[in-house]
């Protein structure tokens, strides 16, 4: 059974660290995350829009995600069945079958799925793969990560086959408080 967390607060921000200059909040309330982000990563800008409906059992059921870049403003709705099957704006997408969670490049945020909706035992390396929405052009991807909680409560975090890693900080909330190299917790 996943960990129990406190209740969310009313908002959360973050700043970005290392190699993206910006600024995410969200308005987290139950079975809804809300959050705008605005940033500056190799000399290009964009800004993002997200909302992201949950189930009870925190399976992404939907994530609408709005991007505006110098290229223009773009969106896409990503739509699960709660079962593990995806749509992208519509069209099935079976490269994202068996899924549970959305991640967002744009977001430290939603890497609070996952240690909701997991059981993530002290030391055990659990699977978590998500649907992965790229911040510039809102691209939908699989993105292969794990999750290990360490006995202090942080969790040893992996992407990208391993060659991304990081030990994430949660608040009571389970949301995050520091993600090295990604961002830190303004408020």
């Amino acid at each position: 059974m996943p960990a129990r967390f406190a209740a969310f607060p009313a908002w959360a921000a973050w700043r970005f660290v290392d190699a993206v200059d910006g600024f995410e909040v969200v308005h987290p309330t139950p079975g809804r995350l809300r959050g705008h982000t605005s940033a500056l990563e190799d000399g290009r800008t964009y800004a993002v829009r997200y909302e992201i409906t949950l189930d009870d059992a925190w399976r992404t059921r939907e994530a609408r995600v709005w991007s505006d870049t110098v290229d223009g403003p773009r969106s896409t709705v990503v739509r699960s069945d709660g079962r593990g099957t995806w749509t992208v704006d519509g069209e099935p997408a079976p490269h994202l079958d068996g899924l549970g969670d959305v991640d967002l490049e744009a977001s430290a945020c939603t890497n609070t799925l996952p240690v909701h909706r997991l059981d993530l035992p002290v030391g055990e390396v659990v699977a978590a793969p998500a649907v992965y929405v790229q911040a510039q052009d809102l691209a939908v991807v699989r993105l292969e990560q794990t999750y290990s909680r360490r006995p202090d409560g942080r969790f040893d975090y992996t992407s990208q086959g391993g060659a991304f890693r990081a030990v994430l900080t949660y608040d009571d909330a389970g949301l995050i408080l520091d993600y090295p190299g990604i961002a830190v917790r303004a408020g």
